[in-house]
């Protein structure tokens, strides 16, 4: 077997691995969105955001390995902001914004609400320049 013949096996053989992990992390970015909407409470839902998934700006292989990023912009209002994030354990872990990070092991509705709100806390700190990177509180 040559090695082209090697990596093409390679790459067959996890492709149903980083198919589970790619729908798992689009997902996680779905439900994401949705909680972005609802941060605000019950019965006031955020009409100006919208999700529009695209492959990692960084990605250097194609299609991602296993482990890899998945992203997607997030528009919030006037605001843009890039999501990547990716599977680690059993855990997800993220990054936005510049140099904001997440590490998300719930997804149940109030993880991912909590995780908005400190979404919009950070973003709104980076544009009012009052605090440093992923300085907010997850509650």
């Amino acid at each position: 077997m040559s090695d082209f013949d090697a990596l093409q096996a390679a790459i067959r053989r996890r492709a149903s691995e980083r198919q589970a992990e790619a729908r798992a992390c689009e997902a996680l970015l779905n439900a994401l969105y949705h909680a972005l909407r609802t941060a605000s409470g019950p019965g006031l839902p955020l009409n100006n955001v919208s999700l529009d998934l695209v492959p990692d700006p960084a990605a250097t292989l194609r299609p991602p390995p296993p482990g890899g990023w998945h992203a997607a912009w997030f528009r919030l209002g006037l605001c843009e902001v890039l999501v990547r994030v990716r599977r680690e354990g059993g855990a997800f872990v993220g990054e936005y914004g510049q140099g904001l990070s997440f590490r998300l092991e719930d997804m149940g509705e109030d993880a991912l609400i909590a995780l908005a709100r400190r979404m919009l806390r950070d973003l709104t700190a980076v544009y009012a320049e009052t605090a440093g990177p992923g300085s907010g509180a997850l509650n």
